[in-house]
């Protein structure tokens, strides 16, 4: 997208406990009045599982629930039609508690590698194992997204849609370190300039387009590889915020003086205590300075969430989770120094 956008405060990444669509979409929308998202279930099962809700939007491609995971079949199976009744579900109550909302709204699919790594095809190997399926994989997922995106548009119409691509995988498969069927094997590390080019053809499904907006790309892995992100065209980087390493300074200031957006996971996935508020973002600024960056941009160019999805926390966690972020992000702007 040309026009340079205003991304709100904080939101969530996805993900929430329980099983009770409604409650996870009334969660999302009340804890972030300006920037809500489309909450994701896993609790329910096969199909509300990032991996199986996403192989659900595929065209012309489709998977079933085997032992080992998900792998692609011949047809669309009951996997497939439960994965896209819960997806509904979820808009359903989405766009019940998004009646007359205007501004950006989040939704969540896997990205093609983390895909790749992680659905089987008919011999029981990784989409990745074979580049062409990779090729076929990461169309199938542009067309079932472009489809997606129309779809919530039409049920949010004052909606402006913002795209996350989670790709936890994405770090394994530069360093070839995704395990073969076997578990003994590594499959080889993708040349990172095809990882590049695959990611920026999925982006400019949404970014591209006149109806487009933003993408997001997210992983709570280490080493994220910001540069690499920054180049396919990723608007914002969602990262865990603990496992930053001094490594990644150079990157991060590079990122943030060509206006991608920070994405700082500070609030823990799981229970536990949480610090107050300005105590989360303290890491946040010390890395500002230490990166010799003004303090008063701090507000602008970084989002607060959580660490990671929040499905393995107790619902009442998970919503102390996102009052906190909301307030983090308040020290944030109250208190950039």
């Amino acid at each position: 997208m040309t026009d340079t956008l205003h991304f709100p405060p904080a939101t969530g990444i996805g993900s929430l406990p329980g099983t009770d669509a409604r409650e996870a979409a009334k969660a999302a929308t009340g804890s972030f009045e300006d920037f809500p998202h489309l909450p994701e279930l896993p609790a329910r099962g096969p199909g509300a599982d990032m991996i199986g809700r996403t192989a659900g939007l595929l065209v012309e491609l489709y998977a079933r629930v085997e032992p080992s995971g998900w792998r692609i079949g011949d047809r669309p199976g009951r996997d497939t039609r439960r994965a896209r009744s819960w997806l509904g579900e979820d808009l359903d109550a989405l766009e019940e508690f998004t009646q007359g909302y205007e501004g950006l709204l989040k939704v969540q699919a896997v990205g093609p590698w983390t895909l790749a790594a992680s659905l089987e095809l008919r011999n029981g190997e990784a989409v990745l194992s074979d580049p062409g399926a990779c090729r076929d994989l990461a169309a199938s997922l542009a067309e079932g997204l472009r489809l997606h995106l129309d779809e919530v548009r039409s049920r949010v119409p004052g909606a402006r849609l913002v795209l996350q691509l989670d790709e936890p995988s994405l770090t394994a498969v530069l360093r070839g370190q995704v395990k073969t069927a076997s578990g003994y094997r590594t499959h080889r590390a993708v040349d990172r300039q095809i990882v590049e080019a695959t990611l920026r053809d999925v982006i400019a499904v949404h970014d591209g387009g006149h109806d487009g907006g933003p993408v997001v790309v997210h992983s709570c892995a280490p080493d994220v590889p910001f540069a690499l992100l920054r180049r396919a065209g990723a608007a914002g980087i969602s990262f865990d915020f603990s496992l930053l390493t001094e490594r990644d300074d150079e990157a991060i200031g590079e990122a943030v003086e060509a206006g991608t957006r920070l994405f700082a996971g500070v609030v823990p996935g799981t229970d536990g205590p949480l610090s107050d508020p300005a105590g989360s973002v303290m890491g946040v600024r010390t890395l500002w300075r230490r990166l010799g960056l003004r303090p008063g941009l701090l507000p602008e160019a970084v989002t607060v969430t959580p660490a990671c999805g929040l499905a393995g926390a107790s619902p009442g966690y998970a919503r102390s989770a996102y009052a906190h972020c909301v307030r983090a992000a308040r020290s944030l702007a109250d208190n950039p120094e």
